[in-house]
């Protein structure tokens, strides 16, 4: 019986945690700046870009909504390398 509770709970910590990090992003577009040689050249993304992708995932759909950054934020080569990341490109 101590089993599925302990389960519940991990599930419910990491769940939660999750959330803080994800309410706690700063939606800026320059954070993606390390990612622009990756995204106009098709060279490979790197790591700081990586984290910097995933860090701002939640802002995606938000940048995508913004005429000025959804022809760089929505272009095959963005979503090629937020692919190389191990970050799903979100539905909006």
């Amino acid at each position: 019986m101590k089993t599925p509770s302990i389960v519940f709970c991990s599930l419910l910590l990491l769940l939660l945690a999750e959330m803080q990090i994800t309410m706690a992003v700063t939606c800026k577009p320059t954070e993606l700046s390390s990612c622009a040689n990756s995204i106009v050249s098709s060279t490979p993304p790197s790591r700081l870009c990586c984290t910097k992708i995933k860090e701002q995932k939640p802002c995606l759909c938000q940048y995508l909504k913004n005429p000025s950054l959804k022809k760089f934020v929505n272009s095959p080569n963005a979503r090629k390398v937020a692919s190389t990341c191990g970050t799903p490109f979100p539905k909006c």
